[in-house]
């Protein structure tokens, strides 16, 4: 089935529109743990990867090194991550620590509230479609241009 109907609007404002209401929602509920939703991922990302050089965290988490390193430094002072010797002396790996496993553990009990809420609101079936549209879309424009390519 073919449709003559356009888009109205900007896509990339519709979808940062969106975007803002589902971090608002989630910050919300996490900051009830004492984290930013983005710290709660980073958490999460070096538990379940870690430990492993801010270079390929960064690669994991889709974000620049810069961008890594400033939203590494609070959870290091707060004695949730270290960065440690890697491998030679000129690498370092970032680890969690016990007290990092803790307040992640106590950011997850609010991630799966916000979690619950917003499959309530939006309804699961709506979720579910959600996420295969989001998928669909990201395959068809496919892998994210490397930083910096454009000269």
């Amino acid at each position: 089935m073919t449709t003559d109907a356009k888009p109205q609007g900007c896509t990339s404002f519709k979808v940062r529109q969106l975007m803002r209401r589902i971090s608002q929602h989630y910050d919300l509920e996490v900051s009830q743990s004492g984290l930013k939703t983005t710290q709660y991922s980073l958490l999460s990302h070096v538990m379940s990867l870690g430990p492993l050089r801010p270079v390929d965290l960064a690669a994991a988490m889709k974000m620049t090194p810069s961008t890594l390193s400033r939203n590494l430094q609070p959870l290091i002072a707060a004695g949730w991550l270290t960065l440690g010797a890697g491998a030679d002396a000129r690498s370092r790996l970032v680890h969690i620590t016990e007290a990092g496993i803790a307040k992640r553990r106590e950011g997850q009990k609010h991630w799966k509230v916000a979690q619950n809420k917003l499959n309530e609101q939006l309804g699961v079936d709506r979720v579910l479609a959600l996420h295969a549209l989001i998928d669909d879309a990201m395959g068809l424009l496919g892998p994210e241009p490397e930083a910096g390519a454009d000269g």
